[in-house]
Parts: C-alpha cells; sequence; structure tokens
C-alpha cells in the first residue's frame, strides 16, 4: 500500500488558508498570470490584503522585483475595491538566507517558513493573536487536509449563500408604489388643478416652498418630492427610480429603502431650504433619487470586492454627471440632489448593508444623520 505525504510547506500553506478565510473572513482574490501566490482580501481586518508568496525567492533582484509587482498588483486592487490604502500583510514561504525582508507604510513582509516563525512574528501576532491558538489541530496527515479542505469549503458555501441572499432578485413592491402614488398625484393636479406647471397648484398639493415652511407647514419637506413640474419632469425622474428602486429594495429591504428613499428626500428639502429664495418654489422627486444613488455607492463600496470596477466605472460617472448637469442647467435645484445623496449614503449606514455593515458604524451613522439634520434645522429655521 502506498503512502500519502505531505510537504511541511503545504501543510503550513494550508492551515494559512485555513485560518484566514475560516476564522477571519478573508475572500480569495482571482488574479490571473500570477503563480505561486495566493492572495486573499478582507477589507475589515487589521490588514486589508494577505499574500501567501509559495514561490523561492533566491536574491535581492528577485525580492526587489517581487516587490514591485506586488505594487503593481496593489494598485490594481485599489483600483478595483475604491480604496486609497491597502496594508498589506506578505508572507514568504521560501526565501534564500541571503534575502533581507523589507517593509514599508503599506507592506509588511514576513518569512515564514515554519509555525514557529508565525507565532514569533510580531506583526502577524499583533494583528491576529488568537493565530497561536488556531494553528493547532488533533488531525495529521491526510485526516488534517480533509478537515481544512471541508471547514475551507463549508465557509465559501456559506459565503455564497449570504451573497444570493442579498443579491437575489425580489419584487420591489415600495417602489411600484411609489411610482404609482408619483403618478396619480401628478394626474390629479390636472383634474383639481391648472397643471403641474402652475405654481398655485404646485402651492396647493404641497411643493416646498420657504416662507411657508418657516411659517408651519413642515409636511412641505416631504410632500414636495412626490410632486414633478411638467410631464418630462415626471418621466425622467420615474424612470430612474424604477432603474434604481428595483435594486435599492432587493438589496436593503423594503423597509430600510423606504427609510433611505424618505430621508433622503427630508435632507435634500432642508438643504435647499439654507439655498432657495423666499419666493421659489421647488417639487420633485430628484433628491431622494439621488439618496439612492448614495445608498448604491454605500452598498458598492462595501461589496466592491464582488461588484470588481462598478463603483469607479458606473456608480461614480453616473453621479457625477448628474451634478454637472444640475449645475450647468437652469431651473434645477442641484442643493436637494447634493442633500439627497449625503441623506442616501448616511442613512444607508443607519441601515446597514447585511452581513457587512457592524453595529458600531450604524451607531456612527445614526449620530451622524442626526447631527446633519439637527445642523440642516439650524442653517434653515434659525440662522
Amino acid at each position: 500500500m502506498n503512502e500519502v505525504s505531505f510537504k511541511d510547506k503545504d501543510v503550513l500553506v494550508m492551515k494559512l488558508l485555513h485560518y484566514f478565510i475560516t476564522e477571519k473572513g478573508y475572500n480569495p482574490i482571482i488574479l490571473r498570470g500570477i503563480d505561486n501566490e495566493i492572495w486573499l482580501e478582507n477589507m475589515d481586518a487589521p490588514y486589508r490584503i494577505v499574500r501567501i508568496n509559495t514561490g523561492y525567492i533566491h536574491n535581492k533582484a528577485q525580492y526587489d522585483f517581487d516587490m514591485f509587482k506586488t505594487k503593481r498588483i496593489m494598485s490594481r486592487i485599489k483600483l478595483k475595491t475604491f480604496s486609497f490604502s491597502l496594508n498589506t500583510l506578505s508572507l514568504f514561504l521560501d526565501l534564500g538566507e541571503s534575502v533581507e525582508l523589507t517593509s514599508n507604510n503599506a507592506i509588511d513582509c514576513v518569512k515564514v517558513t515554519s509555525e514557529k516563525d508565525i507565532k514569533s512574528s510580531k506583526e502577524i501576532v499583533d494583528a491576529y493573536p488568537d493565530i497561536k491558538d488556531k494553528l493547532e489541530f488533533n488531525e495529521k496527515g491526510i485526516a488534517l487536509f480533509v478537515k481544512m479542505t471541508s471547514d475551507i469549503n463549508k465557509k465559501n458555501m456559506e459565503s455564497a449563500k449570504e451573497a444570493e441572499e442579498v443579491f437575489k432578485e425580489k419584487t420591489p413592491i415600495i417602489t411600484y408604489g411609489l411610482l404609482i402614488v408619483n403618478t396619480i398625484i401628478f394626474i390629479l393636479m390636472y383634474i383639481l388643478g391648472n397643471g403641474s406647471n402652475d405654481i398655485g397648484t404646485l402651492i396647493k398639493f404641497g411643493a416646498l416652498a420657504k416662507d411657508l415652511v418657516l411659517n408651519g407647514q413642515y409636511f412641505r419637506l416631504l410632500t414636495s418630492a412626490f410632486l414633478h413640474i411638467g410631464i418630462m419632469h415626471l418621466v425622467c425622474n420615474m424612470y430612474a427610480l424604477y432603474i434604481l428602486g428595483k435594486d435599492i429594495e432587493s438589496y436593503y429591504g423594503k423597509v430600510k429603502y423606504a427609510f433611505i428613499y424618505l430621508t433622503s428626500a427630508l435632507i435634500g428639502s432642508l438643504l435647499s431650504m439654507v439655498f432657495m429664495s423666499e419666493y421659489s418654489v421647488s417639487a420633485g422627486a430628484s433628491g431622494a433619487i439621488f439618496g439612492l444613488m448614495g445608498s448604491l455607492l454605500y452598498f458598492g463600496y462595501n461589496y466592491r470586492a464582488t461588484l470588481n470596477n462598478s463603483i469607479t466605472n458606473q456608480i461614480l460617472p453616473v453621479i457625477i454627471l448628474n451634478l454637472f448637469i444640475g449645475f450647468t442647467s437652469t431651473g434645477i435645484n442641484n442643493y436637494a440632489h447634493i442633500g439627497g445623496l449625503i441623506g442616501g449614503y448616511i442613512s444607508s449606514i443607519v441601515v446597514g448593508v447585511k452581513y457587512k455593515t457592524s453595529n458600531s458604524e450604524q451607531r456612527n451613522g445614526s449620530i451622524a444623520l442626526f447631527l446633519l439634520i439637527l445642523f440642516l434645522i439650524y442653517m434653515s429655521f434659525f440662522k
């Protein structure tokens, strides 16, 4: 009978993978054309990137080239994940004796040829104090490999199920409701008034008018988000609401989505109050819709590894383009857009992204939202 044996380096690699994936929630990064390297990412961990290099580095020139290549890859990951900095732990498992490791502000390099090196490394132990115990197993040989492989596969399946739950398409009931309500109100403005372009009708139906809000008609801060001036205004906003709303409602859930939408509308109206004249009238759902853009930005940031370059290639360009149009066109209340964008982002932190946002982050978001609303109320009503 043949006996299966494993090299010490292979066992060490498996133990490291088992620890970082099952215990610390790291995910593998797929990199084309890279041999003898394993890249792992967890944007909430002490080291956002852990790199395990199993290739033999035999001299300084090869090590310098390896560091150059690592920095190039890190630049690509920064762009992909919308990260300004990536503190990286680079582990070298096969290093020539003449090679001297150097670290910088972004990359900590550690020579790891045995578990003893891991347990004696200040960088590793300071960041992962439980690693000493988690590398100990009762199993040996093939039984150890079977256990670690099973645990890793189980963890990957759990992560896949979580992602499937979040990204699974759901019926956007709230979005459909908002589309219907906005459309019905638009029609009623013609049945019960003189149309959506008539100032008197807009005031009657709850448009934002600074002097009226200052005199106690606070409901206009929200009702104005359900009115539109002209058919093109309605069609453009409803189309944007349908495109963005169904995704945000699916990602966050109905209650959280409704909170994000209404909070964005409120903050958009409050920021408008700060800058609008007492004789102007404002209406439209665009503040709330920009809030959905801010919400999508926050969601994309949390799932940036899954969504690849969506933030830089799709979400941000759309936001910037719409803000540019608002600044360069007349008759557009861009303050409502900016307020809604900020409100959508912060309110998304308050409700949180499932499996991603921590309780402390939600608390900080709630404090930030409360202070923002207080500040805007002060600037609108008392300044």
